[in-house]
């Protein structure tokens, strides 16, 4: 989840839902209630700690920050130097992503495909949005993690796109390669605000309307291959802070004749999409029986 959320256009919520504990993680974060504040408040530890899931929670945070300090820079390097290969590798998880998450419906119907195609035109138009510039006062900052992290829960939105479209990616980015503790502190407290208010609605929704939600689920993410298709040109960019060029309006295109770097794209496409598959089966194999 940490490895998909660093990158703009790949969801964490997708991951979790290949994984097959997407509905465990928004119980486990509905768990953070007023009795766990009030337990908190009374100095009751022990009794607080047990009115939440804080060990799925714990391992999964630690997970994520992981791969988010360990692969932070790695991906800044390879989407700037090789961004063929890197979106190629996401438009292949995403594609298989589709398909895994889809056989969560319990029943295919008219209604589930209208929401599925709602879904896909909401995510078409919201990914080819052009980011804007915006300040970086620490109430916008913890403006933009409130709103990313509630993306970056939905399968299919990618919460660091939501970040680019604010104009707070690379500044998120270079806070966490450069240690910057202050910005990432306040981006922190955004993103704790955001999802546990955003994911009570998410659930109540999953729960009621099961196969909808998941059916405007399949749409987003097939709406966001537009933002992970490997081959595009750039129209308009401007600079950095650093002075470096940044697109902020590109349009798909096919890759004007084959090359070596085509044949890898379509190779690690290929491997992401098997990725995907190997850890649905994984997950399943791995799955607890519920109780009956």
């Amino acid at each position: 989840m940490g490895a998909a959320d660093v990158v703009p256009g790949v969801s964490g919520g997708t991951m979790a839902f290949i994984l097959g504990i997407y509905e465990e993680l928004l119980e486990a974060i509905r768990s953070f209630n007023l009795r766990f504040i009030k337990a908190l408040l009374s100095l009751e530890f022990k009794k607080a700690f047990d009115l939440v899931s804080w060990r799925f929670l714990g391992a999964l945070v630690l997970g994520i920050l992981t791969a988010v300090f360990s692969l932070a820079r790695a991906l800044a390097w390879l989407l700037e130097n090789k961004p063929v290969l890197i979106w190629a590798f996401f438009f292949g998880l995403v594609l298989a992503s589709v398909l895994t998450v889809g056989r969560n419906l319990e029943r295919w119907n008219l209604r589930a495909a209208a929401w599925t195609a709602l879904g896909t035109l909401g995510a078409y138009f919201l990914v080819g949005m052009v980011p804007v510039k915006t300040p970086e006062a620490p109430w916008f900052l913890f403006l933009s993690g409130a709103v990313a992290i509630c993306a970056m829960i939905l399968p299919g939105i990618s919460g660091s796109f939501i970040l680019v479209l604010l104009g707070k990616y690379h500044y998120v980015l270079a806070a966490v390669n450069e240690r910057n503790i202050f910005v990432l502190a306040v981006f922190t407290a955004g993103t704790i605000f955001g999802i546990t208010s955003f994911v009570r609605l998410l659930s109540w929704l999953l729960k009621r309307h099961h196969d909808l939600i998941i059916s405007l689920l399949i749409g987003l993410m097939l709406g966001s291959l537009r933002k992970v298709w490997p081959w595009k040109k750039t129209l308009e960019t401007v600079l950095d802070r650093h002075g470096h060029a940044v697109p902020i309006s590109q349009v798909n295109c096919l890759p004007s004749q084959w090359s070596g770097e085509v044949a890898a794209a379509l190779a690690l496409a290929m491997t992401g999409f098997l990725v995907v598959l190997a850890l649905e089966f994984w997950a399943g194999r791995h799955k607890v029986p519920e109780k009956v």
